[in-house]
């Protein structure tokens, strides 16, 4: 069985990170996020388990998540902590997006003043992951590289990472000669597997660690939606999966034959076949409460035959973009 302290390499970096990181993302001020208490309390759980792995964001509840991690790294050794951050993410007011171009520049003058800021909320003076949190659509990885550079090099950054950039711009990034890439943050899950097709090989070709975020597809694999929109899964006016695709109605379906045969619920199967994926060492989680994240960590302690997962697998198999389609049928049965 799976513990939280059975640490794993991220990449081929020096880190080592339990198989579930923890999201900060409920931590601060919103309506779906834990109050200061209860913030507390999840991360004591989540550290007291084992897990070391503590994942932010500058933009999250305007910086209060990362005031709030900080203050919760006092009650832990900094030292036992992977602490990680990000900038350049889009900011938010009452659950509004903000769009203000200099926050979100992955540019030199903003990467190394979000990183100041970071530092003094959280109350520490490097980090062990900077990510890069999304493109912004202009800037080069020549200046983001050279300036994730000069940070690791001042010891203000241990490692850096990308989040939620095209493929080919990750793979630029990779062969610039500066610090290496250490992880991709990327969506993935049962209904989103688009990145097989192009993050998963590049990942695996320079030894990249894949951080998937929404394994259970915004809660979707929870199973508490049903397709007619009655009962306890009612979807709102607007919700992401009002209007969802057949195909993502089977893989639903099978999730939840395969939670009822291994006794389990189907966010648990969802994020369980998550962390059987290869090269990717530690999915991101959140709670917004202790209970919540005993009920999530019940994941890992699931026992999920191959043919469960083969099951879930196929069920799940999106198509594949050109050129992988072509390529898989005219290579089918070819040596290698």
């Amino acid at each position: 069985m799976t513990e939280l302290d059975d640490y794993r390499p991220l990449g081929r970096s020096g880190l080592r990170v339990s198989p579930l990181a923890l999201g900060a993302l409920t931590f601060g001020s919103g309506p779906h996020c834990a109050d200061d208490d209860t913030a507390r309390a999840v991360f004591r759980a989540y550290t007291g388990r084992g897990g070391n792995f503590v994942d932010t964001a500058d933009n999250y509840s305007a910086g209060r998540s990362e005031e709030l991690v900080g203050e919760f790294l006092r009650d832990v050794g900094r030292d036992d902590v992977v602490l990680a951050t990000k900038y350049s993410g889009p900011g938010f007011d009452g659950g509004k997006p903000l769009s203000d171009p200099r926050r979100r520049s992955n540019g030199r003058k903003n990467m190394v003043a979000s990183l100041e800021a970071s530092l003094r909320r959280l109350g520490v003076d490097h980090v062990d992951l900077y990510w890069l949190h999304i493109w912004d659509g202009f800037t080069p990885a020549e200046e983001v590289m050279a300036a994730f550079g000069d940070l690791v090099r001042a010891g203000k950054v241990r490692a850096v990472g990308l989040s939620d950039v095209p493929a080919w711009y990750a793979t630029k990034a990779a062969m610039l000669g500066g610090p290496p890439v250490t992880a991709l943050q990327l969506e993935y899950s049962l209904i989103e597997r688009a990145i097989e097709a192009e993050f998963v090989p590049l990942a695996r070709e320079f030894g990249i660690a894949v951080q998937p975020w929404g394994a259970i597809g915004g809660g979707f694999l929870s199973g508490k939606y049903t397709r007619d929109g009655g009962g306890e899964g009612r979807l709102a006016e607007g919700a992401p999966y009002r209007s969802a695709a057949e195909t993502r109605w089977a893989v639903l379906d099978v999730v939840r034959e395969v939670a009822a045969e291994v006794d389990a619920t189907p966010a648990q199967v969802a994020l369980h076949w998550v962390t059987r994926r290869p090269s990717m060492p530690a999915p991101l989680i959140g709670a917004r409460s202790p209970g919540q994240l005993a009920e999530t960590l019940g994941a890992l302690a699931l026992e999920v035959s191959d043919a469960h997962l083969d099951r879930l697998t196929g069920a799940s198999a999106p198509e594949l973009p050109f050129p992988h389609g072509i390529l898989a049928r005219l290579n089918a049965g070819l040596p290698g």
